[in-house]
């Protein structure tokens, strides 16, 4: 196949949805299919010799706060776009905003096969201005995508079962929904080295993910500070995001300053193998790859119960769960696995076991059926 990926951003190493994009282009290109990106690309020469290059679409008094995000529009040049299209066998979009908008209407136009994806929960957006959980808010954006966007399309990639059920609550009609998941790189193993680490004695706390309200890492440094056991133990935040300074000044209130930093895999890998224990406590999350990368190396992780949150299905025991939002539940979790880090070993095998299910290698695999499904179906509805 010819397949087109059209996304607003592709090259940023902050945001997950361009991650997970990355991944599956080079996977598909050596499945044997040929792949070009569709996407915003300002500065020349291009980094990618198969792709299309739409420029920046400023928002003003926005664009910092995009930026802080990993993420900016690109302009609807119908020209370029119509250019990719005529190439392509099939068009996938990533997201569901003023360019991908244009694709739609184009496919539609020049009877081009696409799909699209859910990967941004609103709630997401929302909660950029702390309105993440103005329900009537939520529920109007999520209808309003429908109307705007997902109305005109038949297959949606769905990075979890929970994100599928929440857009069957919300009312996707006639949609072929597929829960695929963005899947785990082999690279992420078990893997407990023996001797210490960059970290020495401490007792080590991950996160992964965007420093953003939503990801509420501020709720774990809390949860430490409390913990009788904080001179022992030692917080890493591997990402970036608007709320890097702010999360950075709460960490001094802590006896062992906790470390942020922006990792490549290969370092992020390394860092999991001297972690005793992963927290995810975000608020809303449509998969959390980060998370599951975790526990594929072997992290017993503690998770947000949050119903926004696809993350919770992930957990194995009640003490992989603390209520949403709930600092002193947290700090209890924290404090039980460090008084009964005996029992890690048997955890980790078990985490490690199951996160073979969510491997990336399957995920092209259903995404590529998804991909010739499309095809299928729209070269008989243009027949």
């Amino acid at each position: 196949m010819k397949i087109l990926f059209a996304s607003d951003v592709y090259f940023s190493r902050s945001n997950g949805t361009t991650i997970s994009a990355q991944r599956f282009v080079t996977r598909l290109r050596e499945r044997g299919h040929e792949v070009r990106v569709l996407t915003n690309h300002d500065e020349r020469p291009l980094p990618e010799q198969d792709m299309y290059a739409l420029k920046t679409q400023k928002v003003p008094g926005f664009n910092h706060l995009l930026a802080t995000n990993g993420f900016a529009f690109a302009k609807t040049d119908r020209k370029i776009i119509r250019e990719a299209i005529a190439w392509a066998d099939v068009v996938h979009m990533m997201m569901n905003f003023p360019m991908e908008k244009a694709c739609t209407e184009l496919c539609i136009e020049m009877h081009k096969p696409m799909t699209t994806a859910f990967h941004v929960q609103m709630e997401n957006i929302t909660s950029q201005f702390n309105w993440g959980n103005v329900r009537w808010l939520n529920k109007a954006l999520y209808r309003y995508f429908y109307r705007y966007f997902y109305s005109h399309h038949r297959f949606v990639h769905c990075p979890s079962q929970f994100m599928k059920d929440e857009l069957i609550r919300y009312g996707y009609e006639g949609l072929d929904l597929r829960a695929i998941s963005n899947g785990v790189s082999e690279k992420f193993v078990y893997r407990r080295p023996p001797e210490l680490g960059m970290f020495g004695t401490k007792f080590v706390v991950l996160m992964v993910g965007r420093l953003s309200h939503e990801k509420r890492q501020d709720l774990i440094i809390e949860a430490i500070r409390r913990s009788r056991y904080s001179h022992q133990i030692q917080l890493v935040f591997a990402g970036n995001g608007p709320l890097k300074k702010q999360l950075e000044k709460q960490g001094e209130k802590l006896p062992v300053k906790p470390v942020f930093g922006y990792y490549t895999q290969e370092q992020l890998i390394e860092i999991m193998a001297q972690t005793d224990l992963y927290i995810h406590a975000s608020d809303m999350e449509s998969e959390a790859i980060g998370c599951i990368e975790a526990f594929a190396t072997g992290l017993v992780p503690i998770i947000s119960n949050s119903r926004l949150s696809a993350t919770r299905q992930f957990a194995l025991t009640e003490r992989s769960l603390f209520e949403a939002g709930n600092t002193e539940d947290l700090k209890n979790q924290v404090e039980w696995w460090f008084e009964h880090r005996e029992q890690l070993p048997e955890w980790e095998i078990r985490y490690a076991e199951s996160a073979k299910q969510y491997q990336l290698k399957d995920s092209v695999e259903k995404f590529e059926q998804m991909l010739q499904d499309a095809i299928t179906y729209y070269q008989t509805l243009y027949a």
